[in-house]
């Protein structure tokens, strides 16, 4: 079985910043490709970041230049460096991992950003 557990979750002011980790169990973390989605009230859930096992790196529109995902295999974690946050940043945060065809995820963590 395949276990994601995000951390690092809170409440910051804008313009401030905010690292998640999700660390992953129960797979190959170094071969895996990761992701971060955030989901907003009222919202769809948005793609905010990937990261293939080479380390190669995609953003949303949104978030790039502000947002950096990173992987460390050592630790089978992935994080999601968070500068400049905006109050529209405000979601639940959750990473997820893929394996073969299918889409593991963790079980979130909200992130809010005040005015």
């Amino acid at each position: 079985q395949v276990q994601l557990v995000e951390s690092g979750g809170g409440l910051v002011q804008a313009g401030g910043s905010l690292t998640l980790s999700c660390a992953a169990s129960g797979t190959n973390f170094g071969i895996r490709p990761m992701a971060w989605y955030r989901q907003a009230p009222g919202k769809q859930r948005e793609l905010v970041a990937t990261i293939t096992s080479g380390g190669t790196t995609n953003y949303a529109d949104s978030v790039k230049g502000r947002f950096t995902i990173t992987r460390d295999n050592a630790k089978n974690t992935v994080y999601l460096q968070m500068n400049s946050l905006k109050p529209e940043d405000t979601a639940v945060y959750c990473c997820d991992l893929q394996r073969g065809f299918r889409t593991y995820w963790g079980q979130g963590a909200q992130v809010t950003v005040s005015s």
